[in-house]
């Protein structure tokens, strides 16, 4: 009876609901293994909260680690997320209606974990209030806490106001969580106004939520460029730290939409053209990484200021050199050679090189955050940084809780837009034509009324 009640009020797209009616054998052996990861992790925090940083990596000058290096390349991960979408959407891309929900839901999800690393670097989570309670707008880091909080709460917005028209169709044809979806429905019928305020609503914001993103990353990357630290001094910082969470945002977002394709069967969906066009703009984003990594270290170069020459040396050809090189390898080379290429530009060869993308733009917050501090400008002894199994299994809780949250979102809410995809068939196609008509000089208004 389930079945036939959300098959007939869903039709062709009634395999969308499908992952929240049957949950397979395999969700749950991941979910465990996932939560197992986590547990761990956890176990791990209270063992550091209980004795102390002493028990993790970080040493004097060495007080960012793997902590503030997770928490750039999180706030990224949702910055890119985010920025996709809502670019999309007011170019108003017809390809965008399969993916901007995954794009929403991994910016919100991943920005948890962001902040969730910055409480971990304090050792005493409850200082956190004092940022509230004590703050002082001078503090670059201020301008972070208050950027980020904005950006979390517009997102939270941005992602559910989309997602009303679907939840109230789950409330009326599908018998699981009725009061759940009932409360988050909020009264939806569909009427024409509500249809018109709901492309309102979701137009503002996605205009909206542009230069906050923006302003997030800028804010972030001044954390670093307002000190005098070597390397960090810089005003490139801003831009450089807005692309590089618009790449990693980008190569996330492709390995999710690849996870979810497989996993639930939504190959007549996910299709193609659309790892083809995030493939195009991860290409895009390959040459404009490089730019920006070439003006960082050539300006660096030519200062040739000794403390800075220090840092970039131990990078280049130094303790160093083979993140750099795997970095260089992983976000330039390889995703340059295969999506250059039209013909390993396929969905297998955007994964892949989504994958070397993710993994080189971690190495760079890496290569960001501990080089700097190991050579610091004050007279400290040289001290280096070797990551705790502390660090290393908070690290690994947090990667495994957020695929966990992600897996568990979507068996509460569709993954791919339904009232999108509805709307794109009965209506894109025709408004498609006419603006196409618009645009192009005499006979093509000819060929449309032909």
């Amino acid at each position: 009876m389930e079945k036939v009640t959300y098959n007939n009020a869903l039709g062709e797209d009634a395999r969308l609901v499908a992952p929240i009616m049957r949950t397979g054998k395999g969700f749950y052996v991941l979910g465990a293994v996932l939560l197992a990861i986590f547990i761990w992790a956890f176990l791990s925090w209270g063992y550091q909260l209980l004795y102390g940083l002493g028990v993790t990596g970080l040493n004097k000058p060495v007080y960012w680690g793997f902590y503030i290096t997770n928490f750039v390349f999180f706030i990224g991960i949702s910055f890119g997320g985010t920025l996709v979408s809502a670019i999309l959407r007011l170019c108003q891309a017809e390809w965008r209606r399969p993916i901007t929900r995954a794009a929403e839901a991994l910016a919100v999800l991943v920005l948890f974990f962001g902040v969730f690393n910055v409480l971990l670097d304090l050792g005493r989570p409850d200082r956190a209030y004092f940022v509230f309670t004590r703050a002082h707008p001078r503090s670059p880091l201020i301008w972070d806490v208050t950027a980020i909080n904005t950006y979390l709460v517009v997102t939270i917005i941005y992602l559910y106001l989309p997602m009303i028209p679907d939840i109230a169709l789950l409330r009326d044809h599908v018998p699981r969580y009725k009061l759940l979806y009932r409360i988050l429905a909020l009264g939806w019928k569909g009427t024409p106004r509500q249809e018109r305020i709901l492309h309102f609503l979701v137009s503002i914001l996605a205009v909206v939520i542009i230069p906050i993103a923006v302003s997030v990353h800028s804010v972030l990357g001044w954390v670093f460029g307002m000190t005098v630290q070597p390397m960090w001094h810089s005003t490139i910082f801003g831009p450089y730290f807005v692309m590089g969470a618009m790449y990693s945002g980008i190569g996330a977002l492709i390995v999710a939409m690849a996870v979810l394709r497989k996993a639930y069967h939504l190959e007549d969906y996910l299709k193609p053209v659309h790892f083809e066009n995030l493939g195009r703009l991860l290409l895009v984003m390959t040459f404009l990484w490089f730019y920006f990594t070439f003006a960082e270290y050539l300006t660096a170069f030519y200062g040739n200021e000794p403390v800075e020459m220090t840092v970039f040396y131990s990078k280049i050809t130094g303790e160093f050199a083979p993140y750099f090189w795997t970095m260089v390898a992983s976000c330039f080379v390889i995703p340059f050679t295969i999506l250059c290429n039209r013909r390993t530009r396929t969905i297998t060869g955007t994964v892949i090189a989504s994958l070397f993308v993710i993994l080189g733009m971690w190495l760079e917050r890496y290569l960001i955050v501990v080089p700097t501090l190991v050579r610091p400008r004050l007279p400290y002894t040289v001290a280096p940084y070797f990551p705790s199994w502390v660090e290393w299994s908070t690290m690994a809780g947090c990667f495994a809780l957020f695929i966990f949250l992600y897996a568990l979102f979507s068996k509460f809410f569709p993954v791919i837009s339904i009232w999108e995809i509805q709307e794109g068939r009965e209506r894109s196609i025709p408004e498609t034509v006419e603006r196409i008509s618009e645009y192009l000089p005499g006979k093509a208004r000819q060929v449309e009324n032909h």
